[in-house]
Parts: C-alpha cells; structure tokens; sequence
C-alpha cells in the first residue's frame, strides 16, 4: 500500500511519528496524523493538499496541539510546569539536577531513548518502540481507509488530501474530535477536498 503514497503522503505518516514522539505519546494516533497534515509546507509553495484545506478553513496546528494535550496530556517522560514548581517550592532544583547530571555522565545523559532493540526468537533483533512508537488501530484504519478513498475517487496514487478523507471516514479518532470541538465541519472539509481534486482534473 504504501508504494502508492505520494512523497507528500509519506512526509505526512513520518511527521506523524515525530508529533507522537514529541509529545511523548506510545502509540502515533489520528491525531499525530491531523498534526503532521497542517504542519506539512504551511508557508510555502508545494504544500499538500490536505493541509492547505486544514488552514484555510480556520484549522491551526497550535489550537489542534492545545486540544490534543486537554484530552490526552503529555506522555510520562517529563515532568508538566505544575510538578516543576512544586518540586521547586520544596527546594529542588531541575536544572541543577539536569547540570549535575550531565558533568557526571555526559551532555545528554537525561535524553530518552526513541527506540530500544531485544532479541526476538533465534535471537535476532526486534525493534521495540517506546515513543512515537507504533500506529494505534484507529491510525492504521486511517491509512486503510485513505487508500479506499483514492480508490472511490479513482485516482492511482494516495496523496493527502486521501489521508485527510480517510481521517474523516473513520470518525471515531481523536483526530476528528478535535476538529469538530473546534467548530469545524468535517463534511465541509470533505466537501473542499473533493473540489479541490475536481478542479485539478
């Protein structure tokens, strides 16, 4: 399947991965993938399409990370504002612990790993993510979905905006609830994007 993805479409899944990882989730979701999808060439020519339709209909990647984090937090890895200053009222010091740290074992001994290796049968290695780590069910029926659109739209490539329709389809995600608790219409969206690829036709 993911030969017929764009370079775009792909640009798009691996920015999903690095949303998930910065913000310390386990698994990338349907929200890692609206992320990746309006932080995709916002400023410049080229850009996707599913992305340009995100902004011009009001979507921000800010409001999106906001809401993400209202719903699902930080991953546990780092300690919130909140538990620094209270650590801080009791007289610890993180970046002087961080500093510490760091002169006894080395400039970015605090640094988590992304990816841990063990030994699976016969002793060959298997990856193991710890963040950014693997596509949640829901994420995955995005990306199943994504190629049934380009299907439904008869088009031989999945680029996208066909990410954005599969997001969409499946309805349940996180991805789509932020959109909607934002005031937009996801139907609106659908609308748009099948415009947008009429008029390239």
């Amino acid at each position: 399947m993911f030969e017929r993805f764009t370079d775009r479409a792909r640009s798009v899944v691996k920015g999903a991965v690095a949303e998930s990882h910065a913000l310390r989730h386990d698994k990338v979701g349907t929200e890692h993938l609206l992320l990746a999808m309006l932080d995709d060439n916002p400023e410049g020519a080229g850009g996707g399409i599913a992305g340009r339709v995100l902004r011009e209909a009001g979507v921000s990647a800010d409001d999106m990370r906001t809401r993400i984090e209202t719903h699902v937090g930080r991953g546990p890895r780092a300690l919130g504002d909140a538990d620094a200053e209270a650590l801080r009222q009791i007289g610890i010091d993180l970046e002087a612990v961080r500093k510490a740290v760091e002169a006894s074992f080395g400039k970015g001994a605090l640094r988590p790993p992304t990816r841990a290796h063990s030994r699976g049968l016969f002793g060959f290695r298997r990856r193991r993510h710890l963040a950014g780590g693997p596509f949640s069910p829901r994420a995955k029926k995005v990306l199943e979905l994504s190629l049934r659109e380009a299907l439904r739209l008869k088009q031989k490539h999945i680029g996208t905006e066909h990410v954005l329709l599969g997001l969409i389809r499946e309805g349940e995600g996180l991805g789509v609830l932020v959109l909607t608790e934002s005031g937009i219409e996801v139907d609106d969206l659908r609308r748009r994007i099948e415009a947008e690829l009429r008029a390239a036709a």
